[in-house]
């Protein structure tokens, strides 16, 4: 699990990077062959856009880095788990693995409220492994509503 926890860490400095853009905290990257071939965090309120998850960003740019639709050899690290659009992404692009860090108790779709990424109806079933430095990538997401909550008084 450490090597799972080197990459991780990878993606959580994505999520600093979205909370210092007073964005959701939520960071990804996708590695392939032992590389990353791509990385994002959200940029939802950046780019005015519903859909610029983390990790739909990351998947378009690791597709054009990989000149490929299909992702199959990747896998994808990221701070939360993935939201219903996200994980059908997954899924569509055929990715081995998905590592995540916090589970998603009211949009999760890797097994906590749905089960997208392993649903016998999709033509493709993803491996997915949670809980990867589950309090740190809480903890960040935490501290970002808080103070956003603080904001509003």
């Amino acid at each position: 699990m450490k090597e799972h926890e080197v990459w991780m860490k990878y993606a959580f400095k994505e999520a600093e990077a979205a909370f210092k853009k007073n964005e959701v905290p939520i960071g990804c990257i996708i590695t392939f062959q032992g590389t990353i071939v791509a990385k994002a965090h959200n940029q939802i309120e950046t780019l005015k856009d519903p859909t610029a998850h983390a990790e739909i960003i990351a998947i378009t740019s690791a597709a054009e880095y990989l000149q490929s639709k299909v992702l199959v050899g990747c896998n994808m690290y990221v701070t939360l788990e993935p939201c219903p659009m996200c994980a059908s992404a997954i899924t569509f692009a055929k990715f081995d693995n998905v590592y995540f860090g916090a589970y998603d108790n009211k949009f999760g779709a890797c097994g906590s409220v749905f089960n997208i990424t392993n649903n016998e109806n999709m033509n493709h079933k993803v491996n997915v492994y949670g809980g990867i430095m589950d309090k740190e990538c809480g903890g960040i997401l935490k501290s970002f509503f808080e103070v956003r909550r603080n904001e509003l008084e």
